[in-house]
């Protein structure tokens, strides 16, 4: 499709902008139209920035030609308008540009140029109004040109075959004729009916060789044009490839493979077509032949051989990674003896009705020159046979299901080769794809690898090889460079933030926000006032060396929390709940000015496990204000109890032990319940169910009122002087402790009136033993209790004690 058809779809306020500019233009809107396809194939900036004028006198005489071609082919009555308009625009030009055609080749080259930046601002403007949800990209102008030249290439073909074909007609023509005049015999003087036919046989001769040439230009045409296909093909694909690159550690992928697959399967579907009409030129050749016959030396044949060896060698591609199957999306890490996945495909979808196609699959078939390389054998079937059946109706995929990996032992120790220059998780194994390619007669083997694994033995190391995984896919310029982390290149901010961003976003579908990457910024860089793209850090400094205040490697600690919001916060986080990444004193600055009681969820930065604390403001009565903490939640606590549980249930003993919850507004000023409401559990009326009582796990933190004014304990709030600028590093901080109120597995504090209440309600102490609700265990009054034992309801209004039996 030319630009031009693009434009006339445009919606009216951009078409209105492409009459006025044609309005005050020497080219007339409909030969523009009639002379789209022509006018957009030439190079016109050439022409203009040419200093010898050759190329836009060639341009301009090849103009002239085809307006007086089009305009002489016209005598309808509906055509005339276009056949005055070819007509006058010819004799303008001749007139104004006969001796400076970089001039017209000026005015042509701006109007494409104005219509392009229509175009573009219309497709902004169009992206603009699409709909919030999965984004689908608006076609590429180059998508588009694609498209255009595929139709074309189509077109042309058309013309080809029936040019042939008229060839072929026209050769038997020749034949009957040459017949004819032999078989009448020869004279030594011709008369006039033999001259006549002797001179009517050398005309079809003529036009014979005529026709022969314009076949063969055209064919020649069709091929610099596929050629020009191609590289937009691969262009695409080569997007695409580096698209998966980034899908494979969290980045959106937008292109699909199937609008490449028809791209790539059209384009070799004329190329084969092309090839197949120049053996019908050597045919035809083979029949009739003479002197400076152009099918005999002239026809394209190995170059429309060579595009399609090209064209084929880059369609074979690795669809999907390797994987193995897990919680967490994590490509292209495998561990022995594990099953994992990986799918090729060949985008040209051409198989012969009678030839299966198998591809083989091997591992490191080019082994590196590491010391202690590792070696591996593949348990599984290595190869997979598509019949034509399932080639037709689901395409030329090989989908690899079962793969498994074991590692070679070393020869006579009877141990793995681990001992290298490289750790097992920098080791990085390219598994190697095959298959035997024929169709029309056309045989090549067709090859292909899948971006480098990393190979683990125990899944404790998953972490670090998906580390040298997102590492490798954002910095490697090869990506076939198995020895990258002999010598790992720095990761500049503005590459590595939004990949860590990507981490959240893949696995819960909401990325970090700009505040929340610049706070892991400072983490990383600390307070140095660089400029972001002077910003860099050491593959040793994001994966090897402890950072504080944890004194945990920082990639290491990142992962730790971005397991704990994958299994229990995912929810609030994809809500936009968690602040996240927030100092101490950053949570201060935001929560000073806040009502009391407004409280934010952030990541701890001291835990070795992940976890997840509430920090909230307490005003006092010299205007002060307290930031407390309570101790970090980590997954084996969130196991037991969800954080939206937690945060609707906690209590804090005050003075005499009064129990209040000090969470009542989530930052910004969020209600708790109207910000966790949707989270929570069922509320029970222990009015009408109280022989299903449940026991509830609730958080409690004790605070003694005398130490309130004391200085700050290990295991107290920390009360912070808001006259002083609190440090920006991140610095351990005093917690709050938990304790997770509970009398054990088997256990419901009930006192013996509950019992009895029970047993006025129509249970028997059978009843009560039975227990038919296994999450609602009953305690009877034979068994033991502690003398005294606080417990709060998950409605929050009951507490009691009760004594030994």
């Amino acid at each position: 499709m030319a630009m031009w058809e693009i434009l006339q779809g445009l919606d009216r306020p951009f078409q209105e902008r492409l009459h006025e500019l044609y309005s005050n233009s020497l080219l007339p809107m409909d030969v523009r139209k009639h002379l789209a396809f022509w006018i957009e194939d030439q190079n016109w900036y050439q022409a203009v920035m040419s200093p010898d004028m050759s190329h836009a006198y060639l341009l301009f005489h090849h103009l002239l030609d085809q307006l007086r071609s089009q305009s002489s082919g016209y005598s309808q009555d509906s055509d005339l308008l276009l056949q005055h308009n070819l007509r006058k625009f010819c004799r303008d030009i001749q007139a104004l540009y006969q001796d400076n055609p970089t001039q017209l080749a000026g005015l042509i080259y701006n109007l494409l140029l104005e219509e392009k930046n229509i175009l573009n601002q219309a497709q902004r403007t169009q992206q603009n109004h699409v709909d919030a949800g999965p984004e689908v990209p608006m076609e590429t102008s180059q998508q588009q040109e694609i498209e255009s030249r595929i139709q074309e290439l189509k077109d042309m073909m058309q013309k080809l075959v029936k040019d042939v074909y008229h060839l072929s007609d026209l050769q038997d023509v020749f034949c009957f004729r040459y017949k004819t005049q032999n078989s009448s015999g020869r004279t030594s003087a011709m008369n006039s009916t033999q001259a006549k036919q002797q001179q009517l046989l050398q005309e079809t001769l003529n036009e014979l060789d005529r026709k022969r040439k314009e076949a063969l230009d055209t064919s020649r045409t069709l091929l610099g044009h596929c050629g020009t296909l191609i590289k937009l093909l691969l262009q695409e694909l080569e997007e695409w490839k580096e698209q998966q690159r980034k899908a494979c550690i969290g980045a959106p992928l937008y292109q699909a493979l199937d609008q490449l697959e028809s791209w790539f399967t059209a384009g070799a579907k004329i190329l084969f077509q092309l090839k197949q009409q120049l053996k019908e030129f050597e045919d035809l050749s083979n029949l009739i032949s003479y002197e400076n016959d152009p099918f005999k030396t002239k026809l394209p044949l190995e170059g429309v051989t060579e595009l399609l060896q090209h064209l084929l060698h880059s369609a074979f591609i690795v669809e999907s990674q390797p994987q193995m199957l897990l919680p967490i999306k994590r490509p292209l890490v495998l561990k022995t003896g594990n099953k994992f996945s990986v799918q090729t495909r060949l985008l040209v979808r051409l198989q012969d009705a009678n030839e299966p196609l198998t591809v083989h699959v091997s591992i490191d078939q080019n082994t590196p020159q590491i010391k202690g390389f590792r070696m591996f054998n593949l348990l599984t079937s290595e190869k997979k046979t598509l019949t034509p059946e399932k080639g037709k109706s689901q395409g030329l995929i090989w989908d690899f299901r079962c793969l498994t990996l074991k590692e070679q032992k070393a020869c006579g120790s009877g141990k793995g080769c681990s001992e290298g220059l490289l750790i097992v998780t920098e080791e990085l194994h390219i598994i190697n794809f095959t298959v035997k390619y024929s169709y029309q007669g056309l045989e090549l083997e067709l090859k292909t690898n899948s971006l480098p694994v990393v190979i683990i033995s125990n899944m404790n190391q998953l972490p670090m090889a998906w580390a040298s995984i997102l590492w490798f896919n954002l910095l490697s310029s090869d990506p076939q460079n198995q020895q990258f982390f002999s010598s790992p290149p720095k990761a500049p901010w503005r590459v590595l933030g939004p990949a860590l961003s990507w981490q959240f976003s893949s696995c819960t579908g909401r990325g970090l926000d700009q505040e929340q990457l610049n706070m892991l910024k400072k983490k990383l860089f600390g307070q140095e006032h660089k400029k972001e793209t002077q910003l860099s850090l050491s593959w040793a400094a994001f994966s090897k060396q402890d950072s504080p205040p944890g004194k945990l490697p920082f990639w290491m600690w990142l992962d730790k929390i971005l397991d704990l919001v994958h299994s229990h916060l995912k929810d609030i986080w994809k809500d936009g709940h968690i602040k996240g990444f927030v100092t101490r004193a950053q949570a201060l600055r935001l929560l000073k000015k806040k009502l009391p009681g407004t409280f934010l969820l952030r990541f701890s930065e001291t835990s070795l496990e992940g976890g997840i604390t509430c920090s909230w403001v307490e005003h006092q009565d010299d205007d002060k204000v307290t930031l407390q903490s309570v101790e970090p939640y980590t997954k084996e606590i969130l196991q037991l109890v969800p954080i939206t549980e937690i945060i609707r249930n906690y209590q804090l003993l005050a003075d005499e032990n009064v129990p209040e919850n000090p969470l009542c507004f989530l930052y910004p000023g969020i209600p708790r319940d109207e910000a966790f409401g949707p989270y929570y559990r069922e509320k029970v009326d222990l009015t009408k169910h109280r022989k299903y009582l449940r026991r509830e796990l609730i958080v409690v933190s004790n605070r003694q009122v005398e130490e309130m004014q004391s200085p700050v304990q290990s295991q107290q709030p920390e009360v912070l002087d808001l006259n002083l600028e609190p440090p920006l590093e991140w610095e351990q901080e005093p917690e709050l402790p938990l304790d997770l109120q509970s009398l054990g597995e088997d256990l419901l504090t009930l006192n013996v009136n509950d019992i009895e209440a029970l047993k006025n309600d129509g249970l028997t102490q059978d009843d009560i033993l039975l227990r038919d609700d296994p999450v609602l265990p009953i305690l009877s009054s034979g068994d033991e209790a502690p003398s005294s034992v606080s417990h709060f309801f998950m409605d929050g209004t009951s507490t009691f004690d009760f004594p030994s039996y």
